[in-house]
């Protein structure tokens, strides 16, 4: 049992190591803040969809007023009003046919935007690159899988709507049925913090389950993902308040005046693409640790920096069965 607690211990050691080492090699602070620039145009248009395409499914008001909740036990109630007023300026826009066409245009490719960020940066991660002459293929399946991921966020928006409304009504029922009509508001209070929180946890850990399987262009199996995706969920539910602790002793709106808005979006923003980043680091170190190494997929090749890796991993091993058998003779 001592032995097998000691394995253990020393495995994740290695894989924090290397995810460590990787992070900083792969320069993940900068990576995460040329996501943090991406996102800043593209949530906008990324939640107007959402909104768009589950309002003709849902209460529209209902979706918006979930979402907009969501946002707000995830990113604080100041970084939630600046999308919803990013939203508000786009559902406002009262242009001609042919300017509105031009519009949703933008949009699809301003929301897909980011996922199209993250994915050339865990390419990088993975050490793997898109073919040249897959390169057109490539990109329209990118914004495809980008689009899906987007409807798919809107479908997690209804199910958290509805599981938070069949819960609370069950849990207002039973206690009317208990005779505790008194305590159905602290009740109701407490249950739905606790369901909204359950809730996000599952939905980040769908998302970034989903993130580290499909976009990157590598050939990983669900079950190698998991433990990357609930490691950057349980990250990110911690990191929240850390975020919100941190943004609000500082001084922001002193420093930045009418620009404090913008700059605690983009800090928030930040912040999380790191925690992202330190996920995907850690679900490569993790499959790198487990299985030696990660298969490009077809419309992918490994790029200058896993080749050189993979030359001089072969250049250690050589020299270690050298030095073995060097002492073997002597």
């Amino acid at each position: 049992m001592k032995e097998k607690i000691i394995r253990v211990f020393r495995k994740y050691k290695q894989i924090l190591t290397n995810t460590v080492n990787g992070f900083v090699a792969d320069k993940g602070m900068k990576l995460s803040a040329a996501l943090a620039y991406n996102t800043l145009f593209s949530l906008g248009p990324m939640f107007f969809i959402v909104i768009f395409i589950t309002g003709r499914l849902f209460s529209q008001q209902a979706i918006e007023g979930q979402m907009y909740d969501t946002l707000k036990d995830i990113m604080g109630s100041g970084t939630a009003e600046q999308i919803q007023k990013l939203v508000l300026g786009l559902q406002s826009d009262q242009s001609g046919f042919f300017a509105r066409l031009i519009s949703i245009i933008a949009l699809v490719m301003g929301a897909t935007g980011v996922f199209t960020e993250i994915q050339d940066s865990l390419n990088f991660i993975w050490g793997v690159k898109v073919k040249q002459k897959k390169g057109i293929i490539k990109v329209v399946i990118t914004r495809l899988l980008s689009f899906s991921m987007i409807i798919g966020l809107g479908f997690l928006m209804i199910v958290s709507l509805l599981v938070n409304t069949i819960v609370m009504a069950i849990s207002e029922n039973l206690l009317e049925l208990l005779q505790l009509n008194d305590l159905i508001p602290e009740v109701s209070r407490g249950m739905l913090s606790l369901i909204n929180n359950g809730v996000i946890f599952l939905v980040l850990s769908v998302l970034f389950t989903t993130i580290f399987r499909l976009l990157p262009d590598v050939r990983i199996k669900l079950r190698e993902v998991w433990p990357g995706a609930f490691l950057t969920t349980l990250l990110f539910m911690l990191g929240k308040y850390v975020i919100g602790i941190y943004i609000a002793n500082n001084k922001i709106a002193s420093l930045y005046g009418a620009a404090s808005s913008v700059i605690v979006f983009l800090m928030w923003i930040y912040f999380s693409a790191v925690i992202l980043y330190i996920g995907a680091e850690f679900t490569r170190a993790y499959i790198e640790y487990k299985n030696g190494k990660i298969e490009p997929s077809r419309y992918a090749e490994y790029d200058m920096k896993r080749l050189l890796e993979a030359y001089r991993e072969e250049d250690r091993k050589e020299e270690e069965e050298a030095a073995h058998t060097g002492s073997g003779k002597a």
